[in-house]
C-alpha cells in the first residue's frame, strides 16, 4: 500500500466533531453509505440486511397502507429527527400526510410521526430494542413496533407498545405472532404468516 493510498483513506474517513455530529451534518456530510442514523452524535452505518428483514417490511408496508386514513402517509427508511443530536431511521415510519413536502424530502419531524417501526437485525438489537425506543417515546411518537424473527416457521412477532401519558415511555400492549390487529395508529389487520407468500 503506497503512502499517496494511506493518505487518500484518511482524507475520506469524518472526523467528529467534538460535541459530535449534529442532524444538519447528517445530512450535508458527503459520501455517507445509504440509511445512516445519527444517535447521540454519532453516526452509525447500517449492515447488509437479510432477507426476512425487507420481506417483513414489505409485509407491513403492504398491510399498513391497505387501510391507510387519508390523512396519513406510510415512509419507508427515512430520517425522523428527534433532536439536534438524533436522527433515526425507522423502518417504516406512519406520519401525518401534511408533514409530506415531496419527492426530495429526506426527513420527518418526531412531532409528525404516529409510529415507527422497527425490524431487529443481528447488528441492530440493542438500538432496536432499547436505545431507538427510548428516543421515539421521548419524541413523542404515541406508538412503536418491535418485529423480530420467531414466529410461525420462523415468521415475524409484532411487538406492539403505546406511549404511556405519564411516564413517557412505551407499555407494551401485546404480542402478535400469525396475525396483528390493533386500531392504533388506526384500524390494522395483517395476515403475518403472509410472509412466506411474497
Amino acid at each position: 500500500m503506497t503512502a499517496e493510498s494511506v493518505e487518500h483513506r484518511r482524507r475520506r474517513r469524518p472526523v467528529p466533531p467534538v460535541d459530535g455530529y449534529t442532524v444538519d451534518d447528517l445530512f450535508t456530510l458527503p459520501d455517507l453509505p445509504p440509511h445512516t442514523e445519527l444517535i447521540d452524535g454519532s453516526l452509525v452505518f447500517a449492515s447488509p440486511q437479510r432477507r426476512f428483514h425487507y420481506l417483513v417490511i414489505d409485509l407491513l408496508i403492504n398491510g399498513l397502507r391497505s387501510s391507510l386514513d387519508p390523512g396519513l402517509s406510510v415512509e419507508r427508511e427515512m430520517t425522523v429527527t428527534v433532536d439536534s443530536r438524533n436522527g433515526p431511521e425507522p423502518d417504516i415510519s406512519v406520519v401525518r400526510a401534511d408533514a409530506v413536502t415531496g419527492l426530495d424530502q429526506t426527513s420527518f419531524q418526531a412531532k409528525d410521526v404516529l409510529l415507527a417501526v422497527e425490524v431487529v437485525s443481528p447488528d441492530s438489537e440493542s438500538r432496536d430494542r432499547t436505545t431507538k425506543p427510548h428516543k421515539y417515546a421521548a419524541a413523542g411518537i404515541p406508538n412503536f413496533w418491535r418485529v423480530e424473527q420467531g414466529g410461525t416457521d420462523g415468521g415475524p412477532v409484532v411487538h406492539v407498545y403505546a406511549l404511556g401519558p405519564m411516564t413517557r415511555a412505551y407499555v407494551h400492549m401485546g404480542k402478535h405472532r400469525d396475525r396483528i390487529e390493533v386500531d392504533k395508529p388506526y384500524a390494522v389487520d395483517i395476515d403475518l404468516t403472509a410472509v412466506d407468500r411474497l
